[in-house]
């Protein structure tokens, strides 16, 4: 204690012991303690003293200059200009004289310029280690009297009270910064709680670590889970790189990455002279990391990321500096891996809510009392009610069926151990029937208690309708199918019973077979088309395709056809077309059907082809005078099974297929059909086909 320091010299005046002591009793600051010395040692001495204390953050010193009259100046010196460095080497005090001192050494050291002739000089250095290290400090005396009682025993007892006073200040200073390191982890700590997100983690440490640290830079990388890179996006890594782009290191790269994959700490006080360290970082972006502290942040076992403070502005980092950070390790790690589960939470709550605005079914969340909790836009589409209508209002309310299928509805998904699956006719507003298939499940909160349950609604019209016009298909195949079998089988047997014993009767049956046969053949050819089309067998990837001989193949047989019906056949092809992307089956199939669809639905008139080039398509019209499609029609032509009833009630064959798959195939290359017609007087359709690069 500071109290228990009794200097026993005799020709120190009791006044400069006393007048410490009691000035300093209760003073805990280097500056102050320095200040007092200088100010009574040259008081009670009666000559110019001075202390100087180097400073923590920069090679200078501070300097009390006192002179016996009281009066103080405070001047600061480089550390270069001063001339103490070297005197601060000895470990006792020491008289030194100008005249021994080199002349260049005198002019340029500020300490030899304050003196005439002589210095009275003692270091104050702390060589061992200690709690609370204090910086180096030199106590001299400034020309003392040749005369006076000063000697070098009494500088050394007035050097030993300033070292008990700069270590009790120094002791204080480190306790304070202690505890005020505490109180900023401690702040820190508790604050992480409760942030959402990673670049408010890092806002919330760059601050304070910079500051308590005194480093440069602070950054955090992020360990990706897939590939175990290291990311350090640039948000993260401020001030130093606000305006760079992220950084990767491969696994095990740098010393992150070493840090990262050993899960230990490292401290590096000359970063270029560690061979881990990843030079190509500071080239590309020109910045120069001298010292780093690096920790891994570690989950459960998992890194999932690192910590770094980068340069530290002055001296070295110590393992003090480690373990104030490692303080910080376990919190941040656990709100980054916070962080990260709930940006995946919030992901996995939109990728939901998006599923659950846009899936075609009817969705609705009730309460065990069937209040409708939450729906989306299908389920009021399908009532034909708003959705402000229905929240909050018992589901049984907007249910109605023609035969009660559910009645009853929220019992018995409740009362389900499994999924609940109800077929029903649900009456709209508006009066119409529509068949839905209703499923439902209750859903168990953490205590095993179903107190919400999601129903989902289908609309079941369009299947019921492709049902229909499946047994359609069926119905008009096994009708068409019966027609041509039937009179092949009828010809037959009148040959085979010799009912067409002249040449030219024997000849009109066979070509009556011959032509039901073709017919017969078409129709399951087309079949056959729709089931590879379905299997992709023929919408393979696209080729370049020669125009020109497919057509020249195509078009003779469907002209004979057109001929012999009575119509009149026209063409115009023009010569060296470019290839065209697609396959070709594809292109066979499309000009087939087209044409057979324009010589079948022509009773007379004329039937006409017409393909060309033009801004980088090939154009197929093929334009008939045939009976035209009704306007209703239109929108459904392209539609599987699909037949006009125009066709229907003329008796004209079909599957409703072909143009379903003309459409098809043109989408899967990119290509675009159209159609123009008016009921009666015949139907254009032209066929856009991409020209292939060359």
């Amino acid at each position: 204690m500071v109290n228990a320091v009794r200097p026993q010299l005799n020709q120190a005046p009791p006044s400069l012991w006393r007048d410490i002591l009691h000035d300093l009793q209760d003073v805990f600051d280097l500056h102050s303690v320095c200040a007092s010395f200088s100010l009574y040692v040259a008081k009670h001495l009666s000559c110019q003293a001075l202390v100087a204390l180097a400073d923590s953050d920069e090679p200078s010193y501070s300097l009390w200059i006192s002179n016996p009259d009281g009066s103080t100046n405070q001047e600061r010196w480089l550390a270069n200009e001063a001339g103490i460095d070297n005197l601060l080497a000895s470990d006792h005090p020491a008289y030194l004289d100008k005249l021994d001192i080199p002349a260049s050494e005198v002019m340029s050291s500020q300490l030899w310029l304050q003196a005439r002739r002589r210095l009275i000089i003692a270091p104050i250095v702390q060589r061992e280690q200690s709690r609370a290290p204090h910086p180096p400090v030199l106590l001299a005396l400034v020309d003392p009297p040749e005369n006076s009682d000063i000697d070098l025993e009494l500088i050394g007892q007035i050097s030993n009270l300033l070292r008990v006073f700069l270590g009790r200040a120094a002791l204080r200073e480190a306790t304070d910064h202690r505890i005020a390191e505490s109180a900023i982890v401690s702040e820190i700590s508790q604050a992480l709680g409760a942030t959402v997100s990673i670049q408010e983690i890092y806002q919330l440490l760059a601050g304070p670590i910079r500051q308590t640290l005194n480093v440069e830079t602070l950054s955090m990388g992020l360990v990706e889970v897939a590939t175990g890179d290291i990311l350090f996006p640039g948000e993260l890594m401020r001030p130093a790189s606000a305006h760079s782009p992220s950084v990767r290191l491969k696994r095990g790269q740098g010393i992150a990455g070493w840090v990262a994959e050993h899960k230990e700490p490292v401290i590096i006080n000359n970063a270029y002279s560690d061979r881990r360290f990843f030079l190509d970082i500071d080239r590309s972006s020109g910045f120069r990391t001298q010292s780093m502290i690096c920790i891994p942040l570690i989950v459960g076992g998992r890194t999932i990321g690192v910590l770094q403070a980068i340069n530290r502005l002055s001296g070295e980092f110590t393992g003090h500096d480690l373990q104030l950070i490692q303080n910080l390790g376990g919190p941040v790690a656990a709100a980054l891996e916070n962080a990260n589960l709930r940006a995946e939470l919030v992901a996995e709550s939109q990728r939901i809510e998006v599923l659950f605005e846009h899936i075609s079914e009817g969705l609705v969340t009730i309460n065990r009392g069937g209040i409708i909790s939450k729906v989306n836009n299908a389920f009021s589409t399908l009532l034909g009610q708003d959705e402000a209508n229905l929240i909050g209002s018992p589901i049984d309310e907007h249910l109605h069926t023609q035969r009660g299928e559910l009645d009853s509805l929220v019992t018995r998904v409740f009362d389900s151990e499994g999924e609940m699956l109800l077929a029903a006719d649900l009456l709209r507003p508006d009066g119409r029937v529509m068949p839905v298939i209703v499923s439902g499940v209750a859903i168990e909160n953490k205590a095993g208690n179903a107190e919400e349950a999601v129903l989902v609604f289908s609309d079941v019209t369009q299947v019921h309708e492709v049902e229909r016009m499946r047994d359609d298909l069926f119905d008009t195949i096994a009708q068409e199918l019966r027609t041509p079998l039937a009179t092949i089988l009828m010809y037959s047997r009148l040959l085979q019973e010799g009912k067409a014993r002249q040449p030219d009767k024997a000849a009109r049956f066979l070509g009556v077979i011959e032509r039901e046969s073709d017919r017969l053949q078409r129709m399951i050819r087309q079949v056959l088309d729709i089931a590879k089309m379905d299997a992709h067998e023929i919408l393979r990837g696209p080729a370049a395709i020669e125009l020109n001989p497919i057509i020249e193949d195509i078009l003779p047989p469907f002209a004979e056809r057109a001929v012999q019906k009575g119509l009149l056949f026209r063409q115009r092809i023009a010569p060296d077309l470019p290839p065209v992307i697609g396959n070709t089956e594809a292109i066979e199939l499309i000009l087939e059907n087209l044409l057979d669809n324009a010589v079948k639905f022509t009773p007379s008139g004329n039937v006409q082809v017409n393909i060309r080039h033009e801004e980088g398509n090939v154009i197929i019209e093929i334009s008939d005078e045939g009976i035209g499609i009704p306007p209703q029609s239109m929108r459904h032509l392209f539609k599987r099974f699909y037949r006009t009833q125009t066709a229907i009630e003329r008796g004209v064959a079909g599957t409703g297929l072909g143009l379903y798959m003309v459409n098809e195939i043109l989408k899967n290359y990119n290509g675009r059909i159209s159609v123009q017609s008016t009921l009666g007087e015949g139907s254009v359709f032209t066929v856009q086909l991409p020209i292939a690069p060359l």
